[in-house]
């Protein structure tokens, strides 16, 4: 089954994102169904958000297929946004400091019930319209675990006063008032202690509990991974040799993807170039990737 009332099933078979610089991830497989949580594990750089962003039409893919829910990608992009949110992206899902808790999710809401309605919704009593956007984000709260009467100024606290989990929680309740099938989470374990790290987890387990597919970017998996679908990302290309190769131009060659047998980390790789340089063209082709997403 594709999808359900609210989750979809992703699947993912040599699914790749090139940017100008190279490759931002590649030969990535994933077989996951409706309410799963996944779990995108890999080094900065290594094209954990670029594959957060191809998954959720928001870029374009160069390789392989993939899914949401049965609509293809990259070919159903825009029916693809349609069904998913994204939360906690860097540049792309940002919190305004300067606003409040209240005002983010007021501007949300509105949003939502302006775009994200039917016109018949939109003609509806306001009196409706405003109970309906009230218990839209009283879910969402609920569902993210943000407690506004814990926090120094209630609804009226700045962003920029919030602690990393509370501002994490607050990301991923604005994502779910739109109800997504698909909730994408980035840098999910960012920076946040041990015992935030299992709270962080431990709510994105109750999304997907509630039938709401995860995609999450970490670090580090959650310690009991019992119940998560594993994506690894930063398996490195080897190198086709060249100039226009080795400073990232696309040749129009397909570099066959790194095996287990390659150089460990540290090993040149033939030309000259060690680990440390392909560890710095994987980031600056993941950055080119997400610049491209950002003008999309």
């Amino acid at each position: 089954m594709d999808s359900t009332p609210h989750g979809a099933a992703v699947t993912a078979e040599r699914f790749g994102v090139k940017g100008p610089r190279g490759w931002a991830f590649r030969n990535v497989d994933i077989t996951a169904g409706p309410g799963s949580l996944i779990a995108v594990q890999g080094p900065s750089g290594s094209g954990r958000t670029c594959l957060l962003l191809a998954l959720t039409g928001r870029m374009k893919s160069a390789e392989g297929t993939a899914g949401i829910g049965g609509l293809a990608l990259p070919k159903k992009k825009a029916a693809v946004r349609s069904v998913t949110a994204l939360a906690h992206v860097p540049g792309i899902a940002d919190l305004e400091p300067a606003l409040t808790v209240g005002e983010h999710l007021r501007e949300r809401a509105l949003l939502q019930g302006r775009f994200g309605g039917s016109l018949r919704a939109l003609l509806r009593p306001r009196r409706e319209r405003r109970a309906e956007a009230r218990a839209l984000v009283d879910d969402a709260l609920a569902t993210a675990g943000l407690d506004l009467a814990a926090l120094p100024k209630g609804i009226r606290t700045s962003v920029r006063d919030l602690e990393r989990l509370e501002a994490l929680r607050l990301s991923v309740a604005l994502a779910m008032i739109g109800r997504p099938r698909l909730l994408a989470v980035d840098d999910t374990d960012l920076k946040l202690s041990d015992e935030e790290r299992t709270a962080a987890w431990e709510m994105l387990r109750g999304i997907a509990a509630a039938g709401t597919t995860v995609l999450a970017v970490c670090s580090e998996p959650p310690g009991d991974g019992a119940d998560v679908v594993l994506v690894r990302t930063g398996n490195r290309p080897e190198r086709t040799g060249g100039q226009d190769a080795a400073d990232g131009r696309d040749t129009g060659a397909q570099p066959p993807a790194q095996g287990p047998g390659e150089p460990s980390a540290g090993d040149g790789d033939g030309d000259g170039e060690t680990k440390d340089d392909d560890a710095k063209d994987d980031e600056e082709g993941a950055a080119d990737a997400l610049a491209e997403a950002g003008r999309a």
